[in-house]
Parts: C-alpha cells; sequence; structure tokens
C-alpha cells in the first residue's frame, strides 16, 4: 500500500447537524479529507469553514451523483489513487474505514464496498426493501453478488473508474459506477460495516421514495440493455482473446 494514496471523500446536503463529526472522526483516520458542500442552506458551510479539511463547494444542490463526480475527479486530479467515501449524515461509522483499507490493501484494484445489515433493528423499510431489490438486478447484470449494493461507504480505484460522463445526478450514481467498474473486470468486494440511523424524526434523508424507486428501476431496464449489448460481448471477447481491462 505504501505506493498508494487515499482520501476520503464525504457528499454533504444539509447534513449541518452531522456532517461536522463525521469529518473529524474522519480526520482520525486520514489527514486528507475531501467535503463536498452541494449546494447547502443549512448552514453546513459555517460548520465546515474552521476545520482541517478541503472543501469544494457547488452553488446549487446538484445531487449526490454530481457531488461524488466533483470529489473523484479532483482525487483523481491531485494525485490520490484511492478514494474512501462516506456519506455526512452519521450513519456510517468512520472508524470502520481501517476494516475497507485491509480489504483494499489485499486487493488493490478492487472496488470495496462496505456492506451493511439489512436486518439491523432501525433500518427504514423502503432502504431494504430497494436494496434488495438493487441487490437483485445487480448481480443479473453483473454476474456478481455483493449484498449491499447502494451502501456510500466505498473505497474506489480512482484508474479503474469508468462512465464517469454518464453517471446520473441522484442515488443511482453508486450503482452505475460500480455496473461500468464491474463491466471493465473490477472487482466487488464487500465487508461488513456497523450502521446508525437515527430515530423517525431525528433522520435527515433525501430519498426521494416514489421518485427515486422509479429513477432506480429505469436505470436498471437500461443497464440490463447495456448488459446485454456491451458487457456480455465484451467477456466472451476476453475470455476468448485472454485480454483484460487494464
Amino acid at each position: 500500500m505504501s505506493d498508494n494514496r487515499y482520501c476520503i471523500i464525504i457528499p454533504t446536503y444539509n447534513n449541518c447537524r452531522t456532517v461536522a463529526d463525521v469529518a473529524q472522526r474522519a480526520l482520525a483516520v486520514f489527514r486528507d479529507v475531501i467535503v463536498v458542500n452541494d449546494g447547502s442552506t443549512d448552514g453546513t458551510a459555517d460548520v465546515l469553514k474552521d476545520m482541517d479539511v478541503t472543501v469544494l463547494t457547488h452553488d446549487r444542490n446538484r445531487g449526490k451523483g454530481k457531488a461524488l463526480k466533483t470529489g473523484l475527479l479532483y482525487a483523481r486530479d491531485k494525485g490520490y489513487t484511492h478514494a474512501v467515501t462516506i456519506d455526512a449524515d452519521g450513519q456510517h461509522f468512520p472508524e470502520d474505514i481501517p476494516v475497507l483499507m485491509e480489504a483494499s490493501g489485499q486487493n488493490t484494484g478492487s472496488l470495496i464496498v462496505g456492506c451493511r445489515n439489512l436486518t439491523s433493528e432501525n433500518m427504514p423499510r423502503q432502504n431494504t426493501f430497494a436494496n434488495r431489490f438493487s441487490n437483485f438486478w445487480f448481480r443479473l447484470q453483473t454476474a456478481q453478488k455483493l449484498d449491499d449494493t447502494q451502501s456510500g461507504f466505498r473505497i474506489y480505484p480512482l484508474d479503474r473508474l469508468y462512465g464517469m460522463w454518464l453517471i446520473t445526478s441522484r442515488y443511482e450514481a453508486e450503482l452505475e459506477l460500480m455496473v461500468y467498474a464491474a463491466w471493465h473486470g473490477v472487482r466487488m468486494i464487500g465487508v461488513p460495516v456497523r450502521v446508525l440511523y437515527q430515530p423517525e424524526g431525528e433522520r435527515v434523508s433525501h430519498f426521494r421514495p416514489f421518485r427515486d424507486f422509479l429513477r432506480i428501476t429505469v436505470l436498471n431496464t437500461l443497464l440490463c440493455l447495456g448488459a446485454v449489448l456491451y458487457a456480455l460481448p465484451a467477456a466472451l471477447f476476453r475470455l476468448i482473446t485472454g485480454k483484460r481491462h487494464g
């Protein structure tokens, strides 16, 4: 791992009550923390201004997909080889980053995903259903099994990201990044991590159950088509020729 450079990326939108704590705990793991403020209007900018983190700011809310793209491209341009992404709402434990790091160190070119326990007591019911739905389609599209395709707690190998210009603006972008990487031969590795959901009423969530589920459904339809027209023929070509994507 001595040749690799890691940073932490935290996309945030109106998480002023939790983002500082997440960032501070992340700083205890790495000094290189990048927070992408996606047009927050709740005082998030004030909370971050005195912290020892790099802040990238969108002038308006553009969606989590765009925030991730901003952070990942910035990290790659700055010479980082890997980026840890973690949500700003406090559901993930930054203290679990070393667990993902260990898996990344053993599998440098793989995409590491922190898999939550979908049967956790406080896991929102709609999240559980949407995740299992997404897991099924991901396996169909990529022939890879992953227990939590919607987790935002990941380590991306930055030189193995594909289709960045294609990714959509909201939550489904994280699924896209994984599918495109899998189509190019990148292995997905799931690592169990802890999860904490605040009680109903205290939880800040920007997930819109009907709209976002519909967007994910449309995306999965397109990805299935892409799997048939591109991914499967490409995999067959690699199998016949013995060639692999770099």
